[in-house]
């Protein structure tokens, strides 16, 4: 009687109750804001193209290749973003490279042709190369193991988010000031986001307003810790199949997703008939819910891991699963009806972010010591960028050779979400690099 009347158990889940209402959340709040103004940027020309190729005198085939340009540039600046973050860290980085795309986003208002928005796209792109590792990279400093899906749930939610504020916001600065005006507001929320950040981000190690309890539950156990340990050159990173398993699976989730970042606005106006106050009001509905599927699926995730399920299989059910769901875009190409439609785009953007929290949680699960977790996320995000720049491209491609027929890019992209399966569940490996594992505990 006694022993039990003098337990300590209660004492441990005092603890984390306070550690978990504290800092790490608001900090994960701040990477989604982030990231939400980089998807309302990047996005805003999907929406407001429609409205600029009669003035600026652009075919199917030069908006795909325009709306394929920023990725060009955000592809390549991939690799050097994820040294320099391993290297100066989230702090420094993430603010430079916020302000550096809203002033390209700004300058698109002063575009005269092709070219200049070209240019415009490309100087978006450098700029936005740094925000997912970032975000990475803050999710493996602050928050250990068992929360991380989680927590990269979160921040990924402002991709969905920024997608489908970008929809109403953009056509309603449209349908007010013009197009122009309309990348002018935009590129200015950045500015404010760049001030905040360095305001309120410093390492869990560094923070003046984080507890002690807090920092002692992030430490703690299976926790993420500081960027110490030998570096590992890229040449080395490339020696392991679960890195290209990476690159390769990203190329094809992106490929699927690029429809909702590129032709979707246009594909709705031009192929289903829908009025730019029908967009506004509808079509923001597959990203809205979205952003509850990107929750889910790492709240999942991060729930097989408490329950003790391995967590190679704990990342693999959502992605695989996920992936798999989103191939559902294909249907659309075998009915008429737009509220059909909307169902099976909302099905496939939801299936597809539902698998996108556990994939950025896997450079912090199989990076060998977390001074490299930068570089492999830079790798990993490299292979998305592939997929989006051949996706627009091919789907302009496959418009312009068609008769303007939606059937070939909707195929395609389910056809890619297939592969994406394939790789994630065949290749990839969840566990370090350099780490050796018993058979039955491999992913």
């Amino acid at each position: 009687m006694q022993s039990n009347s003098a337990t300590p158990a209660p004492a441990v889940p005092a603890t984390a109750r306070r550690a978990r209402s504290r800092l790490r959340w608001a900090i994960i709040a701040m990477s989604a804001g982030g990231l939400t103004i980089a998807y309302l940027d990047r996005s805003s020309l999907s929406v407001a193209s429609t409205y600029m190729q009669e003035e600026l005198g652009f075919d199917q085939t030069m908006k795909g290749i325009l709306l394929s340009s920023f990725f060009w540039s955000y592809a390549i600046f991939q690799l050097p973003s994820g040294w320099l973050l391993d290297r100066f860290g989230p702090r420094v980085v993430y603010p430079i490279a916020v302000v550096w795309w809203s002033l390209w986003t700004a300058a698109t208002a002063l575009a005269r042709g092709f070219g200049s928005l070209i240019v415009c796209r490309l100087g978006l792109g450098i700029g936005e190369a740094p925000v997912q590792p970032a975000n990475i990279k803050v999710v493996a400093t602050w928050f250990p193991r068992r929360e991380r899906a989680l927590a990269s749930s979160l921040f990924d939610t402002g991709q969905q988010i920024g997608v489908a504020l970008s929809v109403p916001i953009v056509t309603a600065l449209i349908a007010a000031f013009g197009w122009r005006t309309a990348f002018v507001v935009i590129g200015a929320i950045g500015l404010v986001w760049a001030a905040g950040w360095l305001k309120i981000y410093r390492s869990p190690q560094e923070h003046p307003k984080i507890s002690q309890a807090e920092l002692d539950y992030i430490e703690g156990g299976d926790a993420a810790v500081p960027d110490t340990g030998p570096p590992m050159r890229w040449r080395e990173l490339l020696r392991y199949p679960t890195v290209w398993g990476l690159v390769f699976g990203y190329i094809c989730r992106s490929a699927t997703g690029a429809f909702f970042l590129t032709w979707y606005p246009s594909y709705l106006v031009e192929d289903r008939g829908f009025t730019i106050l029908e967009l506004g009001v509808f079509g923001s509905i597959p990203a809205l819910l979205g952003v509850g599927a990107t929750i889910a699926g790492g709240a999942f995730s991060d729930w097989l891991v408490r329950r003790g399920v391995p967590i190679s299989r704990a990342r693999k059910i959502p992605i695989i699963t996920g992936m798999l769901l989103a191939s559902t875009i294909a249907l659309t190409t075998f009915v008429d009806g737009n509220v059909a439609v909307m169902v099976l785009l909302s099905v496939s953007n939801c299936a597809h972010s539902f698998a996108g929290a556990a994939i950025l949680s896997l450079p912090a699960e199989v990076a060998p010591s977390p001074s490299v977790v930068g570089s492999v996320a830079g790798f990993q995000n490299f292979g998305s960028q592939i997929g989006n720049i051949i996706s627009p491209i091919l789907i302009g491609f496959f418009l312009t050779l068609s008769g303007n027929s939606y059937t070939g890019p909707m195929l395609f992209a389910g056809a890619m979400a297939i592969l994406g399966t394939l790789i994630y569940g065949f290749l990839v490996r969840i566990r370090p690099l350099n780490e050796t594992v018993p058979a039955e505990s491999r992913g």
